[in-house]
């Protein structure tokens, strides 16, 4: 089932190739949307697509970032918008 997901990054999240990763990862599960820096150091990702590809990324970013610390994630989940043809960093 498609869905779409809100998710806040926060801890040592920027400058650190985090969004690239994302974009990178996105891309490979056909997941579409954007991760954008905000000012107060969080990163934000809209993220659209498959549910399972989608927990595949948001497990991707828990575990397979190199050079990120990701201290917490806030999620919030809705029906799918299709608003999105591609994702990008913003």
């Amino acid at each position: 089932m498609k869905k779409t997901v809100h998710l806040n990054l926060t801890g040592h999240v920027q400058g650190v190739g985090l969004r690239y990763s994302v974009y990178n990862m996105a891309l490979r599960l056909n997941i579409t949307g954007y991760a954008k820096n905000l000012y107060d150091g969080s990163v934000e990702i809209v993220a659209e697509g498959n549910e399972e590809d989608i927990n595949m990324l948001i497990d991707y970013i828990k575990n397979g970032l190199r050079w990120a610390r990701v201290e917490s994630i806030a999620q919030k989940w809705d029906d799918y918008q299709g608003m999105y043809h591609t994702f990008e960093i913003m």
